[in-house]
């Protein structure tokens, strides 16, 4: 991946930094979170297990990165689909509704960054140091904060609940995603008996009901 044996600057230790997260991240659009290995990643990346370990403590450092990388992303297209898809002069209701339709469709085409979410609290947060756990958790509060300001901008109806409802937002989205992707032996009893699938869930659909849902609980808490 690099074009020297041995890292000795810090320009080359990122060099080598930058190649084992953008290869753990093409990793990730060819697989589940669960399959992704450092061993796997070791040998894609042309480097000892060891050597991967000198520049990151553990696999789930590595993407707990990767998800702030993602998320970070998503934050910064979101202002442009909010203007776009919220009519700022509809009735609170209408922009209720709009706002989740946008949050949910953001992340139609946004995969690895749901795989990641979902993983977040039950996976990547554990087998980590508490400086990389307290990194990353300063990381997560800065992008709750920039979706936060852009839910009080198109529903200031909001007041002070927007921080709380974005972080209800973001838990929504790791179960709806994890829930939406069943397992080969449940698709399996789905189509054994199609009774089952009342439980079957299309992830943007019930991910915008469920979105619209919160925020208008939390618009309707703000105002009593």
């Amino acid at each position: 991946m690099t074009n020297f044996q041995r890292a000795r600057s810090e320009e080359q230790r990122e060099v080598r930094r930058q190649a084992i997260l953008d290869t753990t991240a093409a990793m990730l659009e060819e697989m589940p979170i669960g399959v992704v290995s450092l061993n796997e990643l070791s040998r894609r990346v042309g480097l000892a297990k060891s050597n991967v370990l000198r520049y990151f403590e553990s696999r789930e450092e590595i993407l707990l990165e990767l998800l702030d990388r993602a998320w970070r992303q998503w934050v910064a297209d979101l202002p442009a689909l909010a203007h776009a898809g919220i009519d700022q002069d509809a009735p609170v209701t209408r922009r209720t509704e709009q706002f989740a339709a946008v949050i949910a469709g953001s992340l139609s085409q946004r995969r690895v960054l749901c795989d990641l979410l979902s993983a977040q609290a039950g996976v990547l947060e554990h087998n980590v140091s508490p400086q990389v756990a307290a990194r990353y958790k300063r990381a997560a509060v800065a992008n709750v904060a920039g979706i936060a300001a852009l839910a009080h901008q198109h529903l200031p109806e909001l007041g002070t609940g927007a921080a709380q409802l974005t972080a209800a937002i973001i838990m929504a989205v790791g179960a709806v995603w994890t829930h939406a992707r069943p397992s080969a032996a449940m698709l399996a009893a789905y189509e054994a008996d199609p009774s089952l699938t009342a439980f079957k869930l299309d992830f943007v659909p019930a991910l915008q009901d469920m979105l619209a849902t919160l925020t208008a609980g939390t618009i309707a808490r703000a105002s009593a």
